[in-house]
């Protein structure tokens, strides 16, 4: 039985894209509600820490419209915490419980009969919060004196292990050099199109919940989402719509918010749907890991790698969020990269701070090991004097090593790393960047080429997860391991395939490979294939480790469909033989029939030979015997035999298949802007067997992109204080097409012995070798190491100023009596004229009746002492356009000296977040006028930080220069008050009381 192989390993466009091009896709949004469906808004903490002293939700349940609100004290009574992978006495509700631990914490969710009235209802939630310090940086997080997250476990670090591999001590003793690096990778995220969403439904009459999420991966969660719920995992029926606009990892953070939607839905008794927007997105679903890195290289003089002494602290975060800490584990196995290096020592730590939890994001643990790894191996070239890719080429594993078992236990299965390089090394565009590195430097002209190589491992092991428990542990509970893969294949009465994966596709093109593999095996066209992947947990096959996610598909996935597939044409082959009276080895599917050899003569129609198992199963008992299976389906379960528990010396393989990079990128700085601009960008790819270049293309492009905007401009900033500061893609910078050229890609095959069909993942490769190839390409061009990313230009100028490369700005100098305070970042000062007497303007600030008169939407004030000073207290509700919103106002006014100076301070508290500010005006008489004078800082938190710092400093310093001339053109016409009318308004605004 032969077949010709006519579309799979060829270029075809996706099938997936009339639908999406026409607005017919089928995302979460867009499928059909249960009837009575509700909708969820979820009350967050404004602050990165604090105790929580009350929720008030009566006001909310007042508006017509808001059904319920759901609480901590429903969710401990429904639910049980999240389950992780590291027991510690810490524990996750999705709700928050006693504190609040980072920005953006759920804390209660309103379900109402609109988004909106949910929305509305979530403003009227009071919650009452004593701030506690905040611990935003791992190293801190570790110190004696550190504030402890939870208290039960008396440290902020959840984890700490250490390892061993060869005899790394007596290798750094013995080397010539030792080399090493201190690196940070920062907090970075990926940006769907599509943010999360759920819709849950709780069923009483059976204890039961239904669920549809845009999660890509909820098999490999469902135990801990059922576990949740206290309920078995049959009670738990979860569907994926059949599109998704992208993930990337990251809507691995729908877990909560799934469990959130099933018990929203049971506390208001109808279905309910919740979909985050992109504030929330950003500020509290997740980021990639931060990690501090230390690593040193012992180094011969040749440069050949004898060992490596890592220590890792990872940043996961407030809570230890499943999977995690996966990011730091999923890459264990093959720390050492594509290098021969059989000395290893590794230590581990995982550490809760007071900021998001971490989570999964493209390439998870890839760019934090290999931005260690890469920039080492730069500097180590630059040390001995020779060119990355010489010491490269020195270390990499031999072709005829493969299978290759690196020291921490990865067996790389494949490749031919020394041909990537001669690829490289003899491309025009490798010759080009050569030679613009050379004329830009006799130029003068900042140009560097920078250089990295990776392994990317694909189809994950289960049990990697467990290396972060000790042999003795994972003994007590049990081994675990292997990634099994499921698939259906079926064929109707027509001879019409179909099959069923048990993925989550988010827009890589899976129907269409798999149409274009079906094809082939059964001699059809991709147009005669199904391919469902709306998948439902009740109805069809999957395992624990199913799902979109570590590149799986490829390599597991489709091959899982090939052996499927395979089984069941030998079942056709076998009838189809009798039928011609020949053996099945002697037939050809092709061209929807199927033929002796390809002979025209005799050949039968394949919807014809599959027809009669559908319409005369007797034919075929009569063929082929009666325990014959009859039913033209088949499911197949698969997992490589490769991927083994860790054993007793934590030996690992993390993953079964091992695909390769080798990437080369110039970058010049522009004098002027100090922006690092891509100059040109060369990536070798092994990924094993290719079955669609045109989409294994699209995959190294998009991780591409996204790994540009991880070291050029993507930046999760957080204040001292845990506030969360890039809440808009103002402050959170996403690269645009300007930015990103197209690289060079050039393939290369090793298919792989592990995989069903030899094939590998592709679509993280990039995600992983682009940020530090950038990264060692700026620090060629700038002749510095200490390389942060993202390397925005501020940071690149500072890097030319120490180097002495440029001279520094001139900061203005103003005169201030207001010492600064950097816990209050925003500042604004200046002067205006004023056409009225200092004494008028404090006749009203001093007059509590008058002062309820000019706040605007004052509905109260109550005025009272304060040392040194007089403070207001105040309830108002603030309009902006159709937008309103009540705040709690404390304004002080302190430091009198009546009619020419005071201090003002403020505090207000609402549904927009928190804001403190304190300031100083001076008031100066001239000739029957007011010379007012100004000089105010602030800080803000919940979503009014979230706005960005960028635009919160020119929104008050625009906000206050319109306030004075304002109160300049009011004073005139009608006296003090209307001005003051003005001055209050515009000081709610800088307090944060405005929405």
């Amino acid at each position: 039985m032969t077949q010709a192989s006519i579309h799979l390993g060829r270029p075809h466009e996706r099938v997936e894209d009339a639908a999406l091009l026409t607005g017919a896709g089928r995302y979460l949004d867009d499928l059909p509600l249960p009837i009575g469906t509700l909708y969820a808004a979820i009350v967050r903490s404004p602050i990165a820490h604090g105790k929580i002293l009350s929720v008030d939700i009566h006001e909310a349940l007042e508006i017509a419209g808001v059904r319920a609100v759901l609480t901590i004290e429903d969710v401990q009574s429904w639910s049980n915490p999240l389950v992780v992978a590291v027991k510690t006495p810490m524990r996750q509700w999705v709700l928050a419980d006693q504190f609040v631990r980072y920005v953006g914490e759920p804390i209660a969710v309103v379900i109402a009969e609109s988004r909106a009235l949910a929305e509305d209802g979530a403003e009227k939630v009071q919650v009452n919060i004593q701030p506690l310090p905040a611990v935003v940086d791992v190293d801190a997080a570790l110190m004696d004196d550190a504030v402890i997250l939870h208290a039960d476990m008396g440290s902020n670090c959840v984890s700490d292990r250490s390892f061993h591999y060869g005899d790394p001590d007596k290798a750094f003793s013995q080397a010539n050099h030792v080399i090493e690096v201190d690196i940070r990778y920062p907090r970075n995220s990926c940006t769907p199109m599509e943010t999360g969403g759920v819709i849950a439904q709780w069923r009483a009459s059976d204890s039961s919940y239904e669920v549809s999420s845009n999660f890509m991966g909820p098999f490999s969660l469902h135990v801990v989402m059922a576990a949740a719920l206290k309920i078995p995992g049959t009670k738990l029926r979860h569907h994926v719509p059949p599109d998704s606009g992208g993930s990337f990892g990251v809507k691995q953070s729908v877990l909560p918010y799934i469990i959130l939607s099933c018990l929203a839905s049971r506390k208001a008794g109808a279905p309910v749907k919740f979909i985050e927007d992109r504030l929330e997105h950003l500020q509290a679903a997740t980021s990639a890991t931060a990690r501090h890195t230390h690593l040193r290289a012992a180094v011969d003089s040749d440069g050949k790698i004898l060992a490596l002494d890592y220590d890792q602290i990872e940043d996961c975060g407030a809570y230890l969020r499943a999977p995690e800490p996966a990011t730091l584990y999923r890459m264990h196995g093959c720390v050492t990269g594509p290098y021969q290096i059989e000395n290893v020592k590794i230590r581990n730590r995982v550490v809760l701070i007071n900021k998001t939890p971490t989570g999964l994001v493209r390439g998870f643990g890839g760019p934090q090991v290999y931005f260690a790894l890469e920039r080492l191996v730069h500097q180590i070239a630059k040390r001995l004097g020779k060119s990355h890719l010489e010491i490269a080429a020195l270390n990499y594993v031999e072709k005829n090593q493969f299978p290759y078992q690196a020291a921490a236990g990865a067996l790389l299965d494949s490749g031919d790393y020394q041909q990537a390089l001669a690829t490289v090394k003899s491309s025009p565009e490798y010759q080009r960047l050569i030679a613009r590195r050379d004329e830009a430097r006799k130029n003068g002209r900042h140009y560097g080429i920078g250089v990295a190589s990776i392994v990317e491992p694909s189809v994950s092991n289960m049990g990697y997860i467990t290396t972060v428990l000790t042999p003795e542990q994972r003994a007590k509970s049990g081994p675990k391991n292997g990634a099994i893969t499921s698939a259906t294949v079926s064929v109707d009465p027509s001879g019409n395939v179909a099959a069923n994966i048990a993925s989550a596709p988010a827009g890589q093109g899976h129907q269409t490979v798999i149409a274009q593999l079906l094809a082939d095996v059964f001699g059809l066209t991709p147009a005669q294939i199904q391919v469902n992947v709306d998948f439902d947990t009740a109805k069809d096959a999957w395992s624990i480790a199913a799902g979109n996610y570590s590149s799986r598909f490829a390599g597991a996935v489709a091959g899982t469909v090939f052996m499927a597939a395979e089984k069941l044409k030998a079942r056709i082959a076998a009838y189809a033989a009798h039928v011609l009276k020949v053996n099945a080895d002697q037939l050809l599917f092709a061209n929807g029939n199927i033929s002796i050899g390809g002979q025209s003569e005799g050949c039968i129609p394949f919807s014809r030979v599959c027809g009669n198992f559908h319409w005369s199963p007797g034919l075929v008992q009569e063929a082929l015997g009666r325990d014959v299976t009859l039913a033209l389906q088949e499911t197949s379960f698969w997992s490589p035999d490769v991927l083994q528990a860790p054993d007793g010396n934590d030996r690992i393989n993390t993953s079964a298949a091992y695909g390769f990079a080798l990437d080369v990128c110039g970058i010049e700085i522009d004098p002027d802007t100090c922006f690092a601009k891509v100059d040109e960008y060369i990536t070798v790819h092994d990924a094993g067997k290719i079955l669609n270049p045109l989409l294994a293309d699209g995959q190294i492009y998009g991780a591409y992109s996204q790994a540009v905007g991880a070291a050029l401009f993507e930046e999760f900033v957080y204040g001292s204080d845990g506030n969360f500061l890039s809440g808009t893609f103002a402050d959170y910078r996403l690269p645009t097409a300007s930015e990103i050229i197209p690289p060079k890609i050039y393939h290369q095959e090793s298919p792989s012995p592990f995989t069903p069909m030899g094939a590998k993942g592709i679509g993280e490769g990039n995600s992983m070798s682009t940020p530090v190839c950038i990264a060692n390409a700026i620090a060629d061009a700038l002749g510095v190491e200490d390389i942060v990313l993202p390397a925005t230009p501020s940071r690149i100028h500072a890097l030319l100023v120490s180097q002495g490369k440029l001279i520094k700005d001139i900061e203005p100098t103003t005169s201030s009596a207001l010492k600064v305070n950097h816990d209050y970042p925003l500042r604004a000062q200046g002067q205006i004229r004023l056409k009225v007497v200092p004494e008028e303007i404090f006749a009203v600030l001093l007059d509590q009746n008058r002062l309820k008169n000019v706040i605007p939407g004052c509905e109260s004030i109550k005025e009272s002492s304060i040392q040194n000073g007089i403070r207001f207290d105040c309830v108002a509700v603030v309009r902006i356009g159709v937008a309103k919103a009540r705040f709690n106002a404390k304004i002080d006014l302190t430091d009198i000296v009546r009619p020419t100076s005071f201090s003002l301070g403020g505090e207000g508290r609402g549904p927009l977040g928190m804001a403190l500010g304190m300031g100083g005006v001076r008031l100066e008489a001239i000739d029957g006028e007011t010379l007012l004078h100004y000089d105010y800082q602030a800080q803000v938190s919940g979503k009014l930080s979230a706005i960005g710092s960028r635009l919160l400093e020119g929104a008050i310093r625009l906000v206050l220069d319109q306030l004075f001339r304002a109160l300049a053109k009011e004073a005139g016409a009608q006296g003090g008050q209307n001005a003051l009318m003005g001055l209050f308004t515009q000081l709610l605004s800088v307090l944060g009381l405005k929405k």
